[in-house]
């Protein structure tokens, strides 16, 4: 029962969901911190982490846009790291015999992608739009 196509399935199924628990813990921080914390410090590592979290909340204009868009923005961030458990259970199920290391090690490259585009628009709302963030 516990052969590699077995595993191969597990991998397949579990990814996924798997893939929303690194984000859902750094929501859970960025929460923390912005809700107990009122220092710099605390805000912009709030922010960063809040945005790594939900790396769609920069695309519908957070910080500067209406809250009332962080629900859809966190909803799009939720498709979006399914997605990446998705592409990382496929990828690392293409060998025969896959572990979960190959499934991590695939998502988390995935995932450095992701936060540097996140940083990276960080910056370009920063300098472009001329508002510190930081």
């Amino acid at each position: 029962m516990d052969g590699p196509r077995w595993f191969r399935n597990q991998i397949r199924g579990k990814g996924p969901f798997l893939a929303l628990g690194p984000p859902l813990l750094l929501g859970v921080v960025a929460l923390v911190l912005l809700n107990t914390g009122s220092n710099r410090v605390t805000g912009i590592s709030g922010l960063i982490l809040g945005f790594f979290a939900a790396p769609a909340l920069p695309a519908l204009g957070a910080p500067f846009s209406d809250a009332s868009r962080y629900p859809v923005a966190i909803l799009f961030s939720v498709a979006l790291w399914l997605i990446v458990g998705v592409i990382s259970s496929r990828r690392a199920t293409r060998n025969p015999m896959a572990s979960w290391s190959d499934f991590w090690r695939t998502y988390w490259w995935l995932t450095i992608g992701i936060w540097v585009g996140t940083l990276a628009s960080l910056f370009v709302a920063t300098v472009v739009l001329g508002r510190s963030l930081l």
